[in-house]
């Protein structure tokens, strides 16, 4: 079957403008042009459409898309049960966050009080899911899809005292960076104390610790941008102290 630019764009609800960007950068090249000059796109562009917005969705910028999508290794099976699988993720997530709503709304109206318990469990649904979509493709090529949800499954089974801690512990690492970084040696004994937190604070969500992937992770911190403003946020400059005393850390 055969669609128009304007067919396409009503279809998957985008703009022809986006369709006719995607077409200049070389992402989604119509089929054929008509004699008329007209786009024309086919049941193979429309599949290929499916794929960019799927990647969109998750928050995959278009040069990191179409690298993905003109990879020789890329299968579109494969990549539509991934999908699936994240859809369904962020599914429950949201069925959650409605439920939390629902009995927070509940509990106003009928004057009564929400458990502790009960927000609690929807605050941490929303923070996995907020950590999915801001850091969830990278961390998942990196470490893979079962790291990552064990990750997030240890995080749903934290209780309220530990989550305290755990948030706790993530402001005496950033204090004790601040610190080392005054002493201006990221081989230090204040550094290392700053690592050694920061072991433990993986702890609490890293359902396997090796020094390798801890390593890997300071790496992380410096190339994403995302990561680096995190700490950098707090000092100029904490995001690489800490990656270079992170490797002094594993490296002993």
């Amino acid at each position: 079957m055969e669609y128009s630019i304007k067919a396409l764009g009503d279809m998957a609800g985008i703009s022809t403008r986006t369709l006719r960007y995607y077409d200049e950068i070389e992402l989604l090249k119509p089929a054929k042009i008509s004699e008329s000059g007209y786009r024309v796109y086919t049941d193979k562009e429309v599949d290929l459409l499916q794929q960019i917005l799927f990647y969109k969705e998750l928050g995959l910028d278009l040069k990191t898309i179409k690298e993905i999508l003109t990879s020789p290794s890329f299968n579109t099976i494969e990549a539509l049960y991934t999908h699936k699988k994240r859809l369904l993720e962020k599914r429950a997530q949201i069925d959650l966050l409605i439920n939390n709503v629902e009995k927070t709304i509940e509990s106003k109206e009928r004057g009564y009080k929400m458990a502790n318990k009960d927000k609690f469990e929807g605050f941490k649904k929303e923070l996995i899911n907020k950590n999915e979509e801001k850091y969830g493709t990278e961390i998942r090529e990196k470490y893979g899809d079962d790291v990552v949800d064990k990750s997030n499954a240890k995080m749903m089974g934290m209780s309220e005292e530990k989550y305290e801690e755990f948030k706790q512990l993530e402001k005496e690492i950033i204090d004790t960076l601040n610190l080392a970084m005054d002493s201006g040696n990221p081989k230090g004994e204040l550094a290392m104390k700053a690592c050694e937190f920061h072991k433990k604070w993986l702890g609490y969500t890293w359902s396997f610790y090796s020094k390798e992937a801890h390593r890997n992770l300071g790496e992380m911190y410096v190339q994403d941008e995302r990561f680096k403003k995190y700490y950098d946020d707090n000092r100029a400059g904490m995001a690489e102290f800490l990656r270079d005393a992170l490797v002094e850390f594993t490296n002993r």
